[in-house]
């Protein structure tokens, strides 16, 4: 008898189309016996201001005792024109190695194609470059931090 192959099951993949969207996820897999099933979507680019970002990281006590500070919307807008944001997910750097002297500091200057910092990502350090010349005005990430697809990491005026 001839192996009788399955055909897409384009249910499943509409279902997990929707998990996507539901759950803002930006990739999901799904394996089973020898299917292996991938949906991806690439997001529009979502610009965060950084607190909303170290507020995710917090834990939940101190995210209870949040509303005491007032002094929180005094945070400055970041112009989504001058944020850089990141091509991928992995942990950022922000110099070559522990101890050494970052790539870029706020109030410096850089030039367009300059390396500002790396995110390693499977393994791989990728060498993030200024996309335009200027002064770096803001670091809204920490050293050894993880971060996400389309998360803001610098900005440069």
């Amino acid at each position: 008898m001839a192996d009788k192959k399955p055909g897409i099951d384009q249910g499943l993949i509409r279902d997990l189309a929707n998990i996507l969207t539901e759950t803002n996820l930006t990739e999901i897999e799904v394996e089973q016996d020898d299917l292996r099933i991938r949906v991806s979507r690439s997001p529009a680019p979502q610009y965060v201001q950084a607190p909303a970002a170290q507020h995710a990281a917090a834990p939940a006590p101190v995210a209870a005792a949040a509303p005491a500070e007032p002094a929180a919307p005094a945070k400055p807008e970041h112009n989504p024109k001058d944020i850089v944001s990141s091509p991928m997910v992995g942990t950022a750097y922000l110099a070559p190695s522990p101890g050494a002297r970052p790539f870029a500091e706020v109030g410096q200057t850089v030039k367009e194609g300059q390396t500002i910092l790396i995110i390693e990502a499977m393994k791989t350090m990728n060498q993030i470059p200024a996309p335009k010349s200027g002064t770096v005005t803001a670091i809204l990430i920490e050293d050894g931090q993880p971060v996400e697809f389309g998360e803001p990491l610098v900005t440069i005026q």
